[in-house]
């Protein structure tokens, strides 16, 4: 490996100042594709491929020049493709990615999530840096808790359909009356997908945060999954000991508070039945300076920046596999990566 020295040498200033350029072009890029979802653009284009931009801007009633601009500006992103007359269709894949609420690709509420929350957070971190206040996510609004569900809803739905069942036995046990349990369910989705993929199963939701809470309580009660889903504002270690076939956390275990880790981990080995799966999706933050700049771990690095003033901090893969042998969970656990930077765990009661 070469040193840092060398590797600084290696790096032109004309390269530096294109990254930094690069990373504003990004930025502008997340607000055109935020105003392309909120306003119908992607929509339109999927629905009616080849349209203009005067036939865009009459269709949704938006002014021609600025929509325009705005597709000249997605073209030159990647986003839309054109042919000669400046008639304009989705770049490939972007229809799932953009332009369909609820598909396992659909990353909209990522998007939402950064425009309509980030921005405001990032302003209180001015502040946060000389305080070392946080601003946690519970208790925020339901615009923000149904945000937080749709950045997600693809981790919800693999999770759900595919890396849960194919873990050993569960396929099984989910088409015989399996008990599962999310730790942090937050507005219900995956609780839903779980209970739609697999109508014998039971699930239980556990949250710590009211709105949220309420949010999937009324929604689950829309689906008519009452009888099949509960959701309940409690502590894992006051549920009944041995009544789980799973366990489950999506983008939770680095939300818990540091000083409460053991104490939900602990929780989930109590409640698993003999055999029960613990079904962990998060993040793993690098564990040296060499790790920080490999690939796998620079989309963790980012939520890391993202959520500090949330009060939220990613453990190491050290760290949670500490966790785990304390709450007697023997072995080390199975460990894949997916997506950009998604760690899944998974180990055996």
């Amino acid at each position: 490996m070469s040193k840092p020295d060398q590797q600084k040498s290696e790096i032109s200033v004309d390269e530096q100042v294109a990254r930094i350029f690069a990373w504003r072009r990004g930025f502008n890029a997340v607000f055109l594709i935020d105003i392309g979802v909120e306003l119908g653009l992607f929509k339109t284009l999927a629905e009616k491929p080849g349209q203009t931009g005067p036939q865009i801007a009459a269709s949704l009633k938006l002014h021609p020049p600025y929509v325009e601009t705005w597709c000249m500006t997605a073209l030159g992103l990647g986003l839309l493709d054109a042919d000669e007359q400046r008639s304009f269709t989705l770049a490939p894949h972007m229809d799932k990615i953009l332009a369909s609420p609820g598909h396992p690709r659909d990353l909209t509420g990522y998007i939402r999530l950064g425009t309509a929350f980030l921005t405001e957070d990032f302003e209180h971190c001015r502040k946060a840096f000389r305080t070392g206040d946080t601003v946690p996510f519970q208790g925020r609004s339901h615009a923000f808790a149904d945000t937080i569900g749709d950045a997600i809803g693809g981790l919800h739905a693999a999770t759900a359909r595919k890396i849960l069942p194919d873990l050993a036995g569960m396929t099984e046990r989910l088409e015989n009356d399996a008990r599962v349990l999310e730790i942090g369910c937050g507005t219900g989705r995956f609780l839903m997908q779980l209970a739609k993929a697999w109508p014998k199963a039971h699930c239980t939701g556990a949250d710590i945060d009211p709105t949220g809470v309420e949010i999937a309580r009324n929604k689950i009660g829309l689906a008519g999954l009452e009888s099949r889903i509960d959701v309940i504002e409690s502590d894992v270690a006051d549920l009944p000991a041995g009544s789980f076939d799973a366990v489950v956390m999506i983008e939770v275990l680095h939300e818990i508070a540091p000083q409460i880790r053991q104490h939900v981990i602990d929780g989930c080995a109590h409640v698993l039945k003999p055999g029960g799966w613990l079904l962990i999706v998060d993040e793993t933050y690098p564990s040296s300076i060499e790790q920080a700049r490999l690939p796998e771990f620079q989309f963790p690095l980012q939520t890391g920046f993202e959520e500090m003033t949330w009060g939220n901090v990613i453990p190491t893969r050290e760290e949670q596999e500490q966790l785990l042998a304390n709450a007697g969970f023997k072995g080390t656990p199975n460990r894949t990566l997916i997506g950009e930077g998604f760690t899944i765990l998974s180990i055996k009661r």
